[in-house]
């Protein structure tokens, strides 16, 4: 160990590059996504640092141009997920054993090359193979992931400087050990940097770590594990391995190893894994950490003062970026009786001039939804919609999967607020209004956080400081990251801490201390400089 203390240096937030049109970033960007989209590659397993083919394979598509193959990808079964276990508790002891500065030293260097050689490759992967705009993949997973490696570096520096009060004959030390075991990562398609920090957050804390990407984000984040192996992450301490995720967990939940699962994904499944883990109680060697962020039915609630221009912008931005597929995006939105006229002509004004394709086109603003099953499941609630009594679909509502998964911006009005589209996590590009009399807020406040059993993200949008309060107040338990005039999405680390409660999670804050807490496992030491040298109490002298 070194005779020394170490200082991470505080980060700051990686600027996000604008890829104007004539720009260097804009040329090297173009330059790698024609390469890639022209360029089928194979896609092997990494267990112990060894690549592995299994010859059990699926693909990695492009969604809007789904009959573009981008790679074809090996899947884990029984052996595998046994061999990467075995891999990564045979590495566990060494990986905690390295000085803290020199884990943190690889994610810092990853970081880097992520911020520079590397930004475009993996820029690239996120577009084609989860069809992410230009500035969607930017702010994701190039930014929003290198922020992930320095700002956790940091935190952990910050945890382990954290000791207890010592008095002049004891030393009191707390040691930050990892868990005893392995890290179950199992990671969404929506984020690329999710997908590379719910595995590196805990291997920084010195955990090893099995990985199973979503299968409909292989290709991005093959290359998010290539980054980590050029920045020097030594082998077995995360074990890539995709595959389908009832298969893989039935083994890794069967493991006595298993010391966590930090998970991103749906709300169902996370219950499930929970219920697993429970009835496996008994058989762990340590209560395993849960940490998860599910879904959200996030919403905007509107006060007549609001300001209706700022409000479209969020409206649109909120559900529609990224093809609503955020689990921050805006799903539903409470509306004054008062503005409604006004707000309805300015926003399908608005929504009218919204550009659609392919993102290599660099003019539109949304592309296609993941997949089949994604595009058929969204189609199913416009549908609903279409045929019901209660709503009215002001705008949108077509869906064309004949080339790629194309669902339009899709505005529903309902004159139920508890309406199916007001209550379910539907993951697409729709938003469902429900308009109220404005006499009827603290009604409607009421309303809006008893709908949804969510509680993830929410907005809410005045000009009246009094509204702003009350509004607050009456929704505190609705969302874990709650806004005010902004739109419900783009949280960024070390600014908006995220995370949800109530079927959204367990709200332990991605890219914050308190995750990060989450991976470590103290350890009190005291050591006594003088200790006494007979039992004997000085109140036992009593005559």
């Amino acid at each position: 160990m070194a005779n020394a203390y170490f200082k991470v240096r505080k980060p700051i937030n990686e600027p996000i590059y604008s890829y104007e049109p004539g720009s260097l970033h804009k040329k090297k960007l173009k330059e790698k996504l024609k390469e890639m989209r022209m360029n089928k590659i194979e896609i092997p397993l990494i267990i112990g640092g060894k690549e592995i083919r299994t010859g059990n394979t699926n693909v990695c598509i492009v969604p809007h141009n789904k009959e573009l193959v981008l790679a074809e990808y090996h899947m884990a079964g029984k052996k595998e997920i046994e061999m990467a276990i075995k891999a990564a508790l045979e590495v566990k002891k060494e990986w905690e054993s390295m000085p803290w500065e020199h884990r943190l030293s690889i994610f810092l260097r990853a970081a880097e090359l992520l911020s520079t050689s590397w930004r475009y490759i993996i820029n690239a992967a996120t577009m084609l193979g989860q069809s992410k705009t230009v500035f969607q993949a930017e702010i994701d997973s190039a930014c929003e992931l290198i922020d992930f490696f320095r700002f956790n570096s940091y935190y952990l520096t910050e945890i382990y400087e954290e000791q207890p009060n010592s008095t002049k004959d004891a030393w009191n030390r707390v040691e930050y050990r990892p868990l005893e075991g392995f890290i179950f990562a199992v990671t969404p398609f929506n984020f690329t940097s999710i997908a590379g920090n719910l595995p590196t957050s805990p291997a920084m804390a010195g955990n090893v770590v099995l990985w199973k990407p979503s299968s409909t984000a292989v290709f991005s984040n093959y290359f998010v594990m290539k980054l980590l192996q050029e920045a020097g992450l030594p082998d077995g301490v995360i074990n890539f391995i995709p595959g389908f995720g009832d298969e893989i967990g039935r083994y890794v939940f069967d493991s006595e190893w298993l010391a966590g699962v930090h998970f991103t994904g749906s709300t169902k499944v996370f219950q499930t894994m929970w219920k697993t883990i429970g009835d496996n109680l008994t058989k762990y060697r340590m209560y395993p950490r849960i940490v998860g962020e599910t879904g959200g039915k996030d919403f905007i609630f509107v006060h007549n003062s609001a300001d209706i221009e700022t409000l479209i912008a969020a409206m649109i931005r909120g559900a529609f970026e990224y093809q609503g597929q955020k689990c921050s995006a805006a799903s539903r939105a409470y509306i004054p009786e008062s503005i409604w006229l006004e707000l309805k002509k300015r926003l399908l004004e608005e929504i009218s001039t919204i550009k659609m394709g392919d993102v290599e086109d660099f003019t539109n603003f949304m592309s296609a939804v993941i997949d089949q099953k994604a595009f058929n499941s969204i189609k199913s609630y416009i549908e609903y919609a279409k045929n019901s009594n209660e709503a009215e679909i002001i705008c949108g509502g077509n869906c064309d999967d004949s080339v790629g998964y194309f669902i339009e911006p899709t505005v529903i009005v309902t004159t139920n607020p508890k309406f199916k589209t007001m209550k379910e996590e539907i993951f697409g590009p729709v938003l469902t209004i429900y308009i109220y009399k404005d006499d009827e807020l603290d009604k409607t406040l009421e309303l809006c956080n008893d709908t949804s059993p969510y509680g993830l993200t929410g907005a809410i949008f005045a000009q009246d400081r009094k509204a702003i309060v009350k509004m607050q107040k009456i929704l505190y338990y609705a969302a874990g990251n709650f806004y005010i005039n902004d739109k419900p999405t783009g949280a960024v680390v070390g600014q908006q801490p995220f995370g949800g409660a109530r079927a959204s999670g367990t709200n332990d804050k991605a890219g914050s201390k308190l995750n990060m807490l989450r991976w470590l496992n103290p350890i009190s030491i005291k050591e006594n400089f003088n200790p006494p040298k007979d039992y004997r109490y000085v109140f036992m002298k009593e005559k």
